[in-house]
């Protein structure tokens, strides 16, 4: 993809017995697709990943969201509203949305990256890249009546540098990231991705992350020797909220 600041990941668990008719079923669904770059996880993605301890992200300071996501909430309201919640019980029934959405869009969507110039994040859409990927899972996991507040829009980067975008949704079982490049579900800390941004509880505003699991994250408290360059203690004013008070955007119409 082409954006400048975006995230992803990986791990596993093993099956467990009441799980099995479930696991043949897609493995024998899987044998139907054609092969497509969006798959290449293999059959075992369907149930891996999804241990019993939850070690959760660990939030740091309000940050400024990206140019591409404030533009996007400002024309999608309805995509960037708090409905409340937070951790999902992550049920069997839960669990087979939570598969059948990721691995559902990521063989809806043709892989195409933005202009290097004009980086759009869109819903719905039949060609786009990984934040499309990832807002298009959010927008079906809201529809099945998920809380917004589980489900995170998250950047980082890969291995090679490229920025990606995921959607990290918080479960009994852990933060677990939904990505278009895999159709596992992991565990946030078992990816390739070294973490830079999420969104918080409220979608229009965002939080520093711990760029890997056992890394530090930025905090409020300074020390003589190291500064932090940017600190915010308290939460910005959305972007789109401060376009339509100034008379540049009316998003209250």
């Amino acid at each position: 993809m082409t954006f400048s600041i975006v995230g992803i990941s990986e791990e596993d668990n093993p099956m467990t017995t009441r799980n099995v008719t479930l696991h043949i079923a897609a493995f024998i669904g899987v044998l139907t697709l054609g092969p497509s770059t969006l798959l290449a996880a293999g059959v075992g993605g369907y149930a891996r990943d999804l241990g019993t301890t939850a070690k959760r992200i660990v939030e740091g300071e309000f940050t400024l969201a990206p140019l591409a996501s404030v533009a996007f909430c400002m024309k999608n309201t309805d995509q960037c509203r708090d409905t409340g919640g937070d951790v999902v019980e992550l049920t069997d029934a839960r669990q087979g949305e939570l598969f059948g959405v990721n691995s559902k869009v990521n063989r809806s969507i043709r892989p195409k990256n933005d202009s290097p110039t004009a980086d759009v994040w869109s819903v719905d859409v039949a060609a786009g890249d990984c934040e499309d990927y990832a807002l298009t899972k959010r927008k079906r996991l809201l529809e099945l009546g998920w809380p917004s507040r589980a489900l995170r829009m998250a950047v980082a980067t890969t291995p090679s540098g490229e920025g990606h975008a995921v959607l990290v949704v918080r479960t009994s079982q852990g933060d677990l990231v939904l990505d278009n490049r895999t159709s596992q579900v992991k565990d946030w800390a078992k990816t390739d991705l070294s973490w830079l941004k999420m969104q918080s509880s409220n979608p229009e505003i965002w939080v520093s992350m711990q760029s890997r699991p056992n890394r530090p994250v930025l905090v409020s408290e300074r020390t003589k020797d190291h500064r932090p360059a940017r600190v915010m203690r308290k939460p910005p004013t959305p972007v789109a909220q401060v376009f339509s008070d100034i008379g540049i955007y009316d998003t209250r119409k």
